[in-house]
């Protein structure tokens, strides 16, 4: 799939370029597209930049919490719920322990301990299944909510931010947190019905309930407050968040007699380690986007969704995010390609920026999640999985944008 969308970029770029030059008489767009190709491999080594700083610190403390035992004690705080919303996993299977565990280390930013957590998830859900090739209710809720990318510290967004010049890389915090929590519960709801989950269960209603009264309480205060005083709002929750959070790491981790800077600089190698393997992919996927604006291939595509907007009478400054969007749900590359294209021509804290990197914090890439999950246990047939997914991710979109105007606009 990856393969196709790369190779698309430049076969349609190279097709608008040639339809530029032959009937705009526009000899040099190709002077264009060359050019954007070495800018683009130039932006790519500025973002490694900061990925390497950031990163390494970010992963540094995660691991400090890792030791600390804070994700299993989240993990055990969350398994009962798992237990009433898969019903077909006996109680005490190892599958809700990795479960919930996965969802806790998302959920903290942790990806690179909640991929191999999840594949062995899936895995156990996979000596459940009576035929093996078709996924499991408990697999394709597994999967949904992974999908729906309830992420409660967007840590990668703001770096990209902070990379771009934003005065204030976390103002994005309370947009992505009320826009992941829409995704994910259009995902939970999705499979709920498709399944007949009871969700009106003691446990279930605890947590689902508690949890959209604090929403609602949440919201009801916010609504009464401008957009001035939202950003403002949004921009501190999201750096007193972060560094209480930090704290919290050290602190615990201390108590429990954790060597933090020892524990802090494991995890930090690790982190120049992850990052040093990403160069690649984003020079590629830059460089595949530069190309596309460059052709005029983007402008033609975007200024005909914007016609259609104004169309239906609609503000159309959110088209431009789209293609953040749009790309999403096949390449996370793709995607933050997009959105650092977004920034550098609309600039970082424009609302076009805003709601990209909004959409960027609250979906996923949930083809390759489909493939990367079912293809390791050999699943092929996702029953409704691919539809609960994707109603997540568009669920998440419009929320995005809708949050951003609120926020922003």
């Amino acid at each position: 799939m990856l393969d196709f969308l790369w190779l698309g970029f430049f076969v349609i770029s190279a097709v608008c370029a040639l339809g530029r030059w032959l009937i705009g008489h526009d000899p040099g767009v190709f002077a264009a597209m060359v050019q954007s190709l070495f800018a683009m491999a130039k932006l790519s080594v500025d973002v490694m930049l900061l990925l390497f700083g950031t990163l390494t610190l970010w992963l540094g403390f995660l691991r400090i919490a890792e030791q600390a035992g804070l994700v299993e004690a989240l993990a055990r705080l969350l398994s009962p719920l798992f237990q009433r919303l898969m019903p077909g996993v006996p109680a005490g299977h190892p599958a809700l322990g990795l479960i919930t565990l996965n969802f806790t280390a998302n959920a903290l930013g942790l990806d690179n301990a909640a991929t191999p957590i999840g594949l062995k998830a899936m895995r156990a859900l996979q000596e459940l299944n009576p035929a093996p090739d078709t996924a499991t209710d408990a697999q394709i809720l597994f999967l949904v909510m992974n999908a729906s990318s309830l992420t409660l510290l967007p840590v990668s967004i703001f770096m990209y931010r902070a990379q771009q010049g934003a005065h204030d890389p976390t103002l994005v915090f309370l947009p992505i947190l009320l826009a992941t929590t829409a995704s994910s519960l259009a995902g939970l709801l999705a499979v709920a019905v498709m399944q007949r989950l009871k969700l009106w269960e003691p446990v279930v209603l605890a947590w689902l309930g508690g949890g959209a009264l604090l929403l609602g309480a949440f919201l009801s205060v916010l609504a009464g407050l401008s957009s001035a005083a939202l950003a403002a709002l949004s921009s501190l929750l999201g750096n007193f968040v972060l560094f209480a959070l930090i704290l919290l790491f050290l602190l615990i981790g201390w108590r429990r007699r954790v060597p933090v800077y020892q524990c802090f600089i494991e995890g930090a190698r690790e982190g120049f380690d992850v990052t040093k393997n990403l160069l690649p992919y984003l020079v590629a996927m830059l460089c595949a986007i530069g190309v596309l604006r460059a052709s005029g291939a983007l402008d033609l595509l975007l200024s005909g969704l914007r016609w259609a907007v104004h169309g239906l009478g609609w503000d159309a400054r959110f088209v431009d995010a789209l293609p953040t969007a749009l790309v999403k749900p096949f390449s996370g590359s793709a995607a933050r390609a997009m959105m650092i294209d977004t920034m550098q021509v609309k600039g970082v804290d424009s609302l076009p920026a805003l709601i990209a990197a909004t959409v960027q914090g609250s979906t996923e890439t949930t083809f390759y999640v489909l493939a990367v999950y079912f293809g390791a246990v050999g699943v092929r047939r996702a029953r409704h999985a691919v539809g609960c997914a994707l109603l997540a991710d568009v669920v998440g979109v419009i929320a995005s944008i809708g949050v951003c105007y609120w926020f922003f606009g």
